[in-house]
């Protein structure tokens, strides 16, 4: 998937990063509350929030040409 993410269009992006940000808010409430199936799930989901934020940032700040499609 980290791949995948740079090609994605930064509406693509915010909808990505809205997605896993709701998933990582679900996996943790599960991880409180009952047993976990894949615990590395919750760690994959925040490695994949700042790869999605630091593509955002490069983007703003130029970093990165634009891919808006």
């Amino acid at each position: 998937m980290k791949g995948k993410l740079e090609e994605l269009s930064l509406k693509d992006l915010e909808k990505l990063l809205a997605d896993s940000k709701q998933d990582l808010r679900i996996e943790r409430f599960k991880a409180v509350t009952s047993k976990v199936d894949n615990p590395k799930k919750i760690k994959v989901l925040k490695k994949t929030i700042a790869r999605v934020l630091t593509l955002q940032r490069e983007y703003a700040l130029g970093i990165r040409p634009s891919r808006e499609q």
